[in-house]
């Protein structure tokens, strides 16, 4: 039985069968992606392999692939390397990081989650940041890559965070995680996966490779995590008892050495303070009241010929009141 002879197509013939523009096959070329066609005179001519390669591209394009990455799986392939391997290890490694899919929002649905109002350039910022994706053809909807993310930002704002104050710090946390993505990567890459560099890796290499991927890939998102929860519940606890001057506020970490020791108030003296002149004031009063008494008590000795105010409640003549007394007078 005869060979039947491959087809041969013209560059715009190409283009018809593989879906993709005579602008896209030639950048392909230019790219290395493509094999040159071959030149019959002033004719390039193109063969089925030019065909299949440019359905395998159009393939991995689908799949999420980059331009780069595929040009590294075609040059394993033309190797003569199977790709069953090393496309599995970029399919874990390019693949979604999360078990979160993407959604997609109305302008009139985000305008209602944001106080109703439209704000152009809340949105522009919100683009600019990758929160939400234009959809082609489509100028009313959005794609929401982290409905998540999303959300945290609607809350925020019903709390009271103005919308540039929720971007700026978003582009904060971003580079601080980034630079812990960037850690872990370095470390998993001295410990674990240093053995597959410096070489290219056969399929078994790639496939054990892309199964510790699989393995370590939650590894940084937990240790976030519990690190994040950590560090949240010791801080906002001495956030909040600092701010509420709660008596033991000044236990919740040692104090400086050398220098004065702090002295916690009774809880039913603090109450009191706060009651009398109202929660924001309490450390104020406390600290003028104070203050009042070591002047009161610094006349008093001056008055009797002495260096200065004495260490404790019976220096003096008599004359002054005690610190309770002056804290409610």
């Amino acid at each position: 039985m005869s060979e039947q002879p491959s087809a041969e197509y013209r560059i715009e013939d190409l283009a018809q069968h593989s879906g993709a523009t005579v602008r896209t096959i030639r950048a392909y070329q230019d790219r290395g992606l493509l094999p040159k066609p071959e030149r019959r005179g002033r004719a390039n001519v193109y063969g089925d392999a030019h065909l299949a390669r440019l359905r395998q591209i159009s393939e991995l394009l689908d799949r999420g692939y980059t331009l780069a990455s595929i040009k590294e799986l075609l040059e394993a392939w033309d190797a003569g390397r199977g790709l069953g391997g090393v496309l599995g290890l970029v399919a874990e490694v390019e693949g979604p990081w999360t078990d979160e899919e993407a959604a997609r929002i109305t302008r009139a649905e985000l305008d209602a989650r944001f106080g109703g109002k439209p704000d152009d350039a809340a949105l522009a910022e919100a683009i600019e940041l990758g929160v939400l994706e234009r959809i082609p053809g489509r100028d009313d909807e959005f794609r929401v890559p982290s409905p998540q993310e999303l959300t945290v930002a609607a809350e925020l704002y019903a709390a009271g965070v103005p919308l540039l104050a929720i971007s700026d710090h978003l582009r904060e946390l971003r580079g601080q995680v980034e630079h812990i993505a960037a850690r872990f990567l370095e470390f998993t890459t001295e410990h674990v996966f240093v053995r597959y560099l410096g070489h290219r890796p056969s399929d078994a290499e790639a496939a054990e490779a892309a199964s510790l991927v699989r393995q370590l890939r939650p590894l940084a998102q937990r240790t976030v995590d519990a690190e994040l929860a950590r560090a949240m519940r010791q801080l906002a606890t001495r956030h909040l008892r600092r701010h509420l001057g709660a008596p033991d506020a000044v236990t919740a970490a040692p104090a400086p050495e050398p220098g004065p020791q702090p002295v916690p108030l009774p809880a039913d003296t603090v109450r009191a303070v706060r009651r009398l002149v109202g929660p924001e004031y309490a450390a104020a009063f406390i600290t003028a009241a104070t203050e009042r008494e070591l002047a009161a008590r610094t006349m008093d000795t001056l008055a009797e010929g002495g260096p200065g105010p004495g260490p404790g409640p019976g220096t003096g003549t008599g004359r002054g009141t005690g610190t309770a007394d002056r804290i409610s007078s």
